[in-house]
């Protein structure tokens, strides 16, 4: 299967890219997910290799800061079945899993962030699931030509956009 793209949203005062690249190996479980939607992406359609926009919501500048790649495919979130979690679902159970997730892995941080107003102004993300209206799942999918843009973006300078 190819490799696709994607785009997780987090709060940063939840978890933060800054989180993810001090977590053991990098790497982190991105659990809490609990939005049918989204839950059928995390099961069925993200895979290992898979690379990953790591996008900062509820904060101003809303932006990405960097990529991580999945490196463990769909399986049951442990945090359903856990009385102490607040992810905690009662009509979940180890038999019959209701929310999935997925492990990532930080790969890089962007030379600066990529803003929500900046990929608005961008010739190319027209489509991009991030800005359509109404848009608010936590996992999106991205184009390849999409991720190109972003990426391309994440790379410049400050100096070199002030030019």
């Amino acid at each position: 299967m190819a490799k696709r793209y994607w785009l997780f949203k987090s709060e940063p005062d939840v978890f933060s890219f800054d989180d993810l690249e001090k977590a053991k190996n990098q790497t982190t479980t991105w659990e809490g997910v609990r939005n049918y939607q989204a839950r059928n992406m995390l099961r069925d359609d993200v895979q290992v290799g898979d690379e990953v926009f790591f996008y900062h919501s509820r904060v101003q500048p809303m932006h990405v800061a960097g990529i991580a790649r999945v490196v463990r495919a769909g399986y049951p979130d442990p945090f359903q079945f856990d009385r102490k979690s607040k992810y905690h679902d009662e009509g979940a159970s180890p038999d019959d899993p209701r929310w999935y997730t997925v492990d990532i892995q930080a790969h890089q941080r962007f030379s600066r962030p990529v803003t929500l107003e900046e990929m608005r102004e961008t010739t190319g993300l027209e489509q991009m699931v991030l800005l359509r209206k109404g848009s608010r799942l936590s996992i999106q999918p991205v184009t390849a030509a999409e991720w190109k843009i972003v990426v391309g973006l994440g790379k410049k300078s400050a100096s070199k956009e002030r030019s």
